[in-house]
């Protein structure tokens, strides 16, 4: 059994029906969530000319091995319309890979943990919620750590309907 934890974001239509449609395909087709945090609003990050993205952290557990979770993640991100266009564009649904246990990955398919973890406050707060004690195998240090030091001044708030 492995703990994942994955990172979802979206920022085009429905933003809060993508996440729970997306929340919903990952239970069915990658395994059990067994943690989530809030969802937060956050300012766009790298291409900033777009809407503000509704984001989440959550774990996973799941028997699957991290190739068979990334094709599940392309499956659910295409059943859902997302479409890649641009690199850091805007998104119906973004599922990322942050970390499989403590496993380092780097292939030409797989890199995990994801390696912008540490610059980036809209991923660093929904994780630090659920897994602020989480030691980040590559720097090894905590989630509430690498937040500390992070130099991201993107706005991340709790999202309020």
């Amino acid at each position: 059994m492995h703990t994942y934890y994955l990172h979802l974001g979206s920022n085009q239509g429905e933003k809060k029906d993508f996440l729970q449609k997306a929340l919903e395909l990952i239970s069915t087709n990658i395994g059990e969530i067994t943690l989530r945090s809030n969802i937060y609003e956050t300012e766009p990050w790298g291409l900033k000319e777009q809407e503000n993205f509704l984001n989440m952290a959550i774990e996973v557990k799941s028997t699957k091995s991290p190739e068979d979770v990334i094709q599940s993640i392309k499956s659910i991100e295409s059943a859902l319309g997302s479409a890649k266009a641009v690199k850091w564009g805007p998104r119906s649904i973004d599922i990322d890979v942050l970390y499989c246990d403590d496993q380092i990955i780097n292939s030409s398919d797989i890199t995990i943990p994801h390696p912008h973890i540490k610059d980036r406050n809209f991923v660093l707060i929904p994780l630090l919620e659920i897994a602020g004690d989480f030691t980040d195998p590559v720097h090894k240090m905590t989630i509430d750590e690498l937040y500390d030091i992070c130099k991201d001044t993107g706005e991340v708030f709790i999202f309020e309907e």
